[in-house]
């Protein structure tokens, strides 16, 4: 795992134009240059942002990725849900390191609707 890798590319990509130029011309020649799992490439070439989420990725970082990739908020918020529900909990990171387990565990615990509201 290599989550560091993983992070360093999109927070090069995120700030960078002539990446994201480079990256939307030939993703996996871009990311041949970072040490990263097969995993973790098939993701950032998707872009499987419940996957990404999973393997660790922040949160703050990610959703400039997502936004490259012109995903919605509600969907990207949605993907990170399906990528917990599809994957299990966060493998590595800061999430991790809090027990994150995401939304809809935290949801329940505090008695709440996914609505928004309260039950």
């Amino acid at each position: 795992m290599s989550l560091y890798f993983v992070q360093k590319f999109l927070f090069e990509l995120n700030r960078d134009e002539g990446l994201q130029e480079r990256y939307h011309a030939d993703r996996e020649a871009v990311l041949a240059r970072y040490d990263l799992t097969e995993e973790e490439q098939a993701a950032l070439v998707a872009p499987d942002i419940g996957l990404l989420f999973h393997l660790g990725v922040n949160g703050q970082i990610l959703m400039h990725f997502a936004a490259l990739h012109q995903i919605e908020w509600a969907d990207y918020l949605q993907r990170m849900r399906d990528g917990i529900a599809e994957h299990g909990p966060v493998r590595e990171g800061v999430y991790a390191m809090t027990g994150y387990e995401g939304v809809d565990v935290h949801t329940d615990a505090l008695g709440q609707s996914t609505d928004g509201g309260s039950e």
